[in-house]
């Protein structure tokens, strides 16, 4: 199993957040907090209604302040229950919500980019994560 010691899996949570933030519009919200890619994945998870046992353990965690910190641990999460690629493949669903979110770069916004990422993301079913959430 990987656990939180393992290098190969602060790579994969690095690159899995770059992906997320790459070309992402600059949003904020009322009271003027920047929006992350926490911000996309509620809105797109809930946008499915999809009652996401990963969303509702991450705002139970009064001790996360930031949504990059949400995000985070969103990520863990869906690693350990190995939701992360069905999840991820829920929020990619609405072309309007991607152009919403992100800009012409996004590798979410070009189909065979988008797929070639859930195919990969869909590999890491197979291995087991014992990570501290």
């Amino acid at each position: 199993p990987v656990t939180d010691g393992s290098q190969e899996l602060h790579s994969l949570c690095a690159q899995l957040e770059f992906l997320l933030q790459f070309d992402l519009k600059e949003k904020r919200s009322f009271f003027g907090q920047r929006k992350d890619y926490w911000d996309f994945l509620c809105q797109g998870l809930a946008r499915c209604r999809q009652e996401h046992d990963g969303i509702h353990f991450v705002t139970s965690l009064d001790k996360l302040k930031t949504p990059v910190g949400r995000g985070r641990a969103f990520l863990r999460y869906c690693l350990v229950h190995r939701q992360l690629a069905e999840s991820l493949q829920l929020c990619l669903l609405d072309p309007e919500s991607l152009c919403e979110w992100y800009y012409a770069r996004s590798p979410f916004l070009s189909p065979e980019r988008r797929a070639e990422i859930l195919g990969s993301l869909y590999e890491l079913d197979c291995v087991t994560f014992h990570l501290a959430l």
